[in-house]
């Protein structure tokens, strides 16, 4: 007998009738009567008996009781394992983040997304952008946020918005408005590389100004850069999620010559997003929107 024979002769037999067992099974009557028949011709012999209160098991059937009902407990314990194993079962979110996004978007994200989902783990690296991408090829990480620019094409880029860098200075510095590239490259600018994200936008303005920084530090990781002006190693740019994080330290202002960047998320096209992930990533896209409300004085020149 099949496991779909047993289910039907079981039903059968908790019913008493072809249509209750039917209604127990959710299927129709007819469905029900083609399986009992199919059982009964593979069989050779017959498994019920129409009678005046319905369907009776004969001699053959009655022996076969005591092992279906055996057989019936064990599936009722598998479907109750597998569903309690389902309840139980921790999910993981693998999730990539620029170094900029680390501490002011990204660790405040991770302490809400845990409040709501704490049965739900997130794997956590930050990286530079060329490593997250390969990450996510490589089906190491769900998703990751990052500056905008030019994917792979089996890679998806979902934009969040689009900001403008800030001029990071000295807490004592007398600068209070914007500030102009050619007076941060004569106040030791602090340069990004030439080939980073936000670092192509930068050296693409310098040059259309024929402007040549007076430092020969490049950095390519944001938080540096604003390290260096606190100690003292002169002006720098970064985007504004650095720049709030150092807020209290140093002074922010404006550039006059706006300095455009795009925050993104980056996913495998081919991959589905879990549940747990599009909830991680619809956070991720409120705390980004929330620092940059609270930064909107910044986003333009005056």
């Amino acid at each position: 007998m099949r496991l779909r024979h047993i289910e039907i002769f079981q039903a059968i037999l908790q019913a008493g009738t072809i249509s209750g067992a039917a209604r127990l099974l959710n299927v129709s009557q007819p469905n029900v009567s083609r399986v009992l028949n199919h059982a009964e011709q593979q069989l050779g012999f017959a498994l019920f008996e129409r009678g005046a209160q319905g369907m009776v098991a004969t001699r053959e059937g009655r022996r076969l009781i005591p092992e279906v009902q055996e057989l019936y407990i064990h599936l009722q314990a598998i479907g109750s394992l597998t569903e309690q194993m389902r309840r139980n079962r921790v999910q993981t979110v693998r999730l990539g983040a620029a170094h900029a996004f680390s501490q002011m978007v990204v660790a405040p994200t991770m302490v809400e997304f845990h409040k709501q989902e704490a049965r739900v783990n997130v794997e956590l690296v930050t990286e530079h952008f060329s490593t997250l991408c390969q990450n996510i090829l490589q089906d190491q990480l769900d998703f990751a946020l990052v500056f905008g620019q030019q994917v792979p094409a089996a890679l998806l880029a979902e934009p969040l918005f689009q900001a403008y860098m800030v001029a990071v200075l000295p807490k004592d510095s007398p600068q209070n408005g914007p500030v102009s590239l050619e007076w941060l490259c004569s106040n030791n600018l602090l340069m990004m590389q030439q080939q980073d994200p936000l670092g192509q936008v930068l050296h693409r303005a310098l040059r259309a100004k024929g402007l040549t920084p007076m430092s020969s530090v490049y950095i390519k990781t944001y938080s540096v850069i604003a390290d260096m002006v606190l100690a003292g190693g002169g002006a720098g740019i970064v985007d504004l999620f650095t720049a709030h994080r150092y807020a209290d330290m140093l002074k922010i202002v404006p550039i006059a010559q706006p300095l455009p960047f795009e925050v993104t998320l980056i996913s495998r096209r081919d991959n589905p997003q879990s549940r747990a992930a599009l909830q991680l990533k619809q956070l991720m896209k409120n705390k980004c929107w929330e620092i940059a409300r609270q930064n909107e004085g910044l986003f333009h020149a005056a």
